[in-house]
């Protein structure tokens, strides 16, 4: 995993480019007898595709985390749709299905997302991303299979000229895509931040606003053990996401402001906060270069 993080995002951007390099084949085969409306429609919303995410994957940021989000696993379904037209596929149909298979996966794994979220970063910062929990994980799922048949039905319903039923569904499709790429993008937005000064929470799940820690306030940072006694105050903001949780104890007592149901907020006075970033072991890395209090 260490020599991924290092490489960056550039193994996703080769594979990127080489699904470019593969799937145009099999999926002209996949077409090959449709009307050339749809055929010329899809080869259109597949490039824009594709050359929206590769602008992504060359400019990280975390907007362009959300749109490597939606757009690459489309690229890997495409490949899936193209090979399985046929009952026999060939080689390269097989190879673009492994492109984009290992393209998806790289996209939605957590050194990518760290990557494009410290995209985002200015000056001294160091931004890195919060696990995401599984229950969102599934709603995202699901968001973005709404999302996509949506979008693609409107294109199909233009291109065989059914112009009522395709303007209405490009319509919608456009409120389902607007919609649904808010609420992925959200995920997009949950990030801790070393500064200078400490360190900085930002997470839109359980905190209406970011919350910065002091260094001087600061007395332990690292895997989160039994607190030592019950006058310790506990505030998780892990939202629920599994791996390792980290946690941060203070030496003295920090007001936090967090999510008190869907709309209310509460200001708690707390001793110790809990949270799951994505990359733990680069959390204690980079916190020990600032000579922040790890252990």
């Amino acid at each position: 995993m260490s020599a991924l993080i290092r490489l960056h995002l550039w193994p996703l951007r080769a594979l990127w480019v080489g699904l470019a390099l593969t799937l145009p084949g099999p999926a002209a085969d996949a077409l090959d007898g449709r009307s050339a409306p749809v055929v010329a429609a899809l080869a259109v919303a597949g490039w824009l595709g594709w050359g929206a995410a590769l602008v992504a994957l060359l400019v990280p940021r975390t907007s362009s985390l959300t749109v490597a989000r939606v757009l690459i696993p489309v690229g890997a379904v495409a490949a899936v749709a193209a090979a399985s037209s046929g009952s026999d596929p060939s080689a390269l149909a097989i190879g673009a299905v492994a492109v984009g298979a290992l393209a998806a996966v790289l996209a939605l794994a957590p050194w990518t997302t760290d990557a494009f979220v410290d995209g985002s970063s200015y000056g001294p910062e160091r931004r890195l991303a919060l696990r995401t929990p599984l229950a969102l994980v599934v709603l995202a799922v699901l968001t973005w299979i709404v999302m996509t048949v949506g979008a693609s039905a409107a294109v199909l319903l233009l291109a065989s000229r059914q112009w009522a039923a395709g303007a209405a569904g490009l319509i919608a499709g456009a409120a389902v895509v607007r919609l649904g790429g808010r609420s992925i993008h959200q995920l997009s937005k949950r990030w801790l931040v070393l500064v200078p000064t400490g360190l900085v929470l930002h997470d839109p799940l359980v905190m209406p606003e970011p919350q910065l820690f002091l260094r001087q306030t600061m007395d332990r940072l690292g895997p989160a053990e039994d607190a030592a006694g019950d006058e310790v105050v506990t505030q998780d903001l892990t939202a629920g996401a599994a791996g390792l949780v980290m946690s941060l104890t203070l030496s003295e007592p920090v007001e936090v402001l967090v999510r008190d149901g869907a709309r209310a907020t509460t200001l708690r006075s707390v001793d110790r906060v809990l949270f799951s970033p994505a990359l733990p072991t680069v959390l204690l890395a980079e916190a020990g270069q600032r000579r922040l209090p790890t252990g």
